[in-house]
């Protein structure tokens, strides 16, 4: 369920609110849901092997170490996360592909556009806490994500 997140602030002040240094790229501009993770630098095997999976309404939080020199997510990433049901992708890193990926019905925030593509190695972790934008991400938790920023709560929220 999408709350704004302006809304969620008003109501409980001390959710984690993420510093406010993402855009948007995504067709959706608001989603939320369980987190899940993935911890990488500038290789995206691991984010795609992701995606590939059931996301069940989840939202993949991806710590690219916020690295501006390869694109960890484009078209054909965001095409698998809609069809196995991601409804959001957050990279602490770039994107690619954007003219295609702001029509896709997924969400998508990341730091930057880039046109050069990942590292192919197959190095990093999933399902792992992870530290960005001042916020703490944990598989579990889940993250309200509109026009006004991102908004972490430990979990399923109401108004």
């Amino acid at each position: 369920m999408t709350l704004p997140t302006t809304d969620l602030t008003d109501s409980h002040p001390d959710l984690a609110v993420a510093e406010p240094i993402f855009r948007d790229y995504g067709g959706s501009l608001a989603f939320a849901g369980p987190v899940e993770t993935v911890k990488v630098f500038e290789d995206n095997v691991l984010v795609r092997a992701t995606l590939e999976t059931p996301g069940n309404g989840r939202v993949l939080v991806v710590d690219g170490g916020g690295s501006r020199r390869r694109a960890l997510v484009g078209d054909v990433l965001a095409g698998l996360g809609i069809a196995n049901g991601w409804v959001g992708i957050i990279i602490h890193g770039c994107v690619r592909d954007t003219a295609v990926t702001a029509t896709m019905d997924i969400g998508i925030k990341a730091l930057a556009a880039l046109p050069k593509r990942s590292d192919k190695f197959g190095k990093g972790r999933v399902s792992v806490p992870v530290r960005f934008a001042g916020v703490d991400f944990e598989p579990g938790n889940w993250v309200y994500a509109d026009a006004d920023g991102i908004v972490v709560a430990p979990g399923e929220m109401s108004i």
